[in-house]
């Protein structure tokens, strides 16, 4: 008996044991950013000579990959931009036109027109226009198109292109890709990045970019 009762006890502290840990879990350590410790080099690169658009802030660059009816990445720019930006964080936006699937467009043409000419132009005053609008409101006024000019319609793949590489060089790290992704820089070098459409994230991004 004294054995049973010895065991009985011993089960109930793992028990207790495994939902302190699984509370843990479930509060705090699942919605940490990761350090991206693989493809530093070519991921840092890729950002850079992206077609991002910023405020053009002095202080840590934050990267975050969207499109723009994602209601996710709404909700952090909304959020979130204006407490980084009271920070001095750079938030560089890399807008994505999402690709077709399945033969059904999931992009509009306007959505299209200007995510080209943002690339092409690097317009952060356009992309605050375009943020202020209902995405299905939006005509793209006075941009040239994109769909049938080659060039304009080659920068849309490059997002696309960038998109599918990224995701599988961050997934290396940890990070599995979705809208919006964060990268960003910490204070000690550390490249960290998080698929940031939960808020239970955005605490994190904000402690480690000092906002």
């Amino acid at each position: 008996m004294r054995r049973f009762l010895l065991g009985l006890g011993l089960a109930g502290v793992l028990v207790v044991a495994g939902a302190v840990v699984f509370l843990f879990w479930d509060l705090d350590w699942r919605w940490r950013p990761h350090t991206i410790d693989q493809h530093q080099a070519e991921i840092g690169k890729a950002l850079d000579q992206s077609g991002w658009v910023s405020p053009h802030l002095t202080g840590p660059k934050l990267y975050m990959i969207s499109f723009r009816s994602c209601s996710d990445c709404i909700a952090f720019e909304k959020a979130e931009f204006p407490k980084l930006q009271k920070a001095d964080v750079d938030t560089r936006v890399i807008m994505i036109a999402l690709p077709d699937a399945n033969g059904l467009p999931h992009s509009t043409a306007p959505e299209r027109n200007t995510v080209a000419e943002l690339w092409t132009n690097r317009s952060w005053r356009l992309f605050q226009q375009w943020s202020l609008i209902n995405p299905t409101d939006w005509t793209a006024p006075g941009l040239p198109p994109a769909d049938g000019d080659a060039a304009r319609s080659a920068v849309i793949q490059v997002g696309r292109n960038l998109v599918a590489t990224l995701a599988a060089q961050l997934k290396e790290s940890g990070v599995n890709f979705a809208y919006p992704t964060l990268i960003w820089w910490t204070k000690d070098g550390r490249m960290r990045g998080c698929a940031c459409e939960d808020p239970r994230t955005w605490r994190f991004v904000e402690q480690e970019l000092g906002a």
